[in-house]
């Protein structure tokens, strides 16, 4: 009988872009670290190992490959000897748990960036050799402060933390190692320095945003990641808008869809035309930005949705297509189709994206305002501070609050409910 093909482990490196070659030498620096000498496994027994030919590796392969990749030997794929002849599929391994990423920053929301940043090694216990379990445990502290954005929003500690993986990831290529590994540490290095830059983003704090976009790029450049590089003009363009240089917004959306990632990946090219509709529409191109708003459409209709996205795109979707397409329309004047996309963006949102609803809710009410439905986008409006209740606002949401308050007073400068929204809510979404 044929063997069957260990599809848990391809499926892990796959999720994570690892290579056989560089499991292999994960493999081996993981057992060099238990044992206190290198490690022989081969490229063929790896290839063995997803073949199905080799169904259970040997003790030292095994608790090395737990490891690496934080699951267990069975998750793997792999089938315990004598047990082989009645599992006739290995089970997949399960979704990592966010809790345990999150477990992983306690403290973080009130702590320094040394408290944050738990999974970077200290110098004593590093490896002369830096090899791909390296940037395996970075990527992982990437992934860390992706779900602790997710949980807190962006915020000084969770800057100072994604500035102290940058530096750790540049520290670690100028020791020995391949050009292979070395060039991912510089892609680890620009996307932890990206990270830190869209947390002053959504702090509201464009300055330092734009100092920690610089070094991406570079950053991203030396790597040779379009992934990366695609990522730091997408910051970029959103940095733009938000200070209201919509000639640049236009211009970095434009250079992120020059990217090489956007011609084989649909899902960014859909984000790279969404971002340009955004520009174009404040810059007044309103026919232009709609026809943007069509490509993003079509492209992500092209999209494989059940393919994991990089970590940095997990926000985006349908549902944050809607919500671009919301913004869109209504700053072309389109006010109804706004409010109308604000919906789908809401019906389509996972319950968990509480910042996300949040933001969209801002969106909308704002759409029911350029209707001249003012008690409802009042109303509507008030549902941002229950969503948000017990978190502090983020700065980008609050700007778009001033946005609605300035809106208010101008369509409706003598309604009496006006000015009790402001009575109401000024402290609130004021106060950083």
């Amino acid at each position: 009988m044929g063997e069957t093909r260990n599809e848990a482990l391809a499926a892990w490196l796959k999720a994570h872009g690892m290579s056989v070659a560089e499991l292999t030498d994960a493999v081996n620096v993981a057992v060099q670290n238990l044992t206190g000498k290198p490690g022989a496994t081969s490229e063929r027994t790896v290839f063995r190992w997803l073949s199905g030919e080799n169904k259970w590796p040997q003790e030292r392969q095994r608790i090395a490959l737990e490891m690496i990749t934080g699951l267990t030997i069975t998750a793997l794929g792999f089938v315990p000897r004598g047990k082989a002849k009645t599992v006739s599929t290995p089970p997949p391994a399960p979704p990592e748990d966010p809790s345990v990423h999150r477990r992983r920053f306690v403290g973080a929301a009130t702590g320094t960036a040394a408290a944050v940043a738990v999974p970077l090694a200290s110098a004593a216990s590093r490896p002369s050799r830096v090899g791909t379990s390296d940037v395996i445990r970075l990527r992982d502290a990437v992934e860390n402060l992706v779900e602790l954005d997710a949980e807190r929003g962006g915020h000084t500690a969770l800057e100072r933390a994604a500035l102290a993986g940058a530096d750790e990831a540049i520290d670690l290529q100028k020791r020995s190692t391949t050009q292979r590994v070395r060039q991912r540490l510089f892609a680890l290095a620009s996307d932890f320095t990206a990270t830190a830059a869209w947390s002053m983003i959504d702090a509201g704090q464009p300055d330092d945003a734009g100092r920690h976009l610089d070094r991406a790029l570079t950053l991203a450049g030396m790597a040779q990641d379009s992934d990366m590089t695609m990522q730091v003009w997408n910051l970029r363009a959103m940095l733009a808008r938000q200070r209201g240089y919509y000639a640049e917004a236009v211009a970095a959306a434009q250079a992120a869809r020059a990217t090489s990632i956007v011609r084989r990946s649909p899902m960014h090219a859909s984000l790279a035309h969404a971002r340009t509709a955004i520009g174009l529409a404040h810059s007044g191109e309103h026919r232009a930005a709609l026809r943007s708003l069509g490509r993003a459409e079509d492209a992500i209709a092209k999209a494989d949705l059940s393919v994991p996205l990089p970590i940095w795109m997990a926000f985006y979707g349908p549902a944050e297509l809607y919500s671009i397409t919301a913004i869109v329309q209504d700053v072309v004047g389109h006010a109804a189709e706004a409010e109308a996309a604000s919906y789908r963006a809401l019906a389509a949102l996972p319950e968990g994206y509480r910042r996300n609803r949040a933001n969209t809710t801002v969106r909308l009410a704002l759409a029911q305002l350029h209707q001249g439905d003012v008690e409802q986008a009042v109303t509507t409006s008030g549902e941002v501070f229950e969503i948000m209740a017990g978190d502090p606002i983020p700065g980008r949401m609050r700007q778009t609050l001033g946005d609605f308050q300035r809106d208010l007073i101008t369509l409706a400068p003598s309604e009496h409910i006006a000015h009790e929204w402001i009575d109401r809510y000024r402290t609130e979404w004021s106060t950083p």
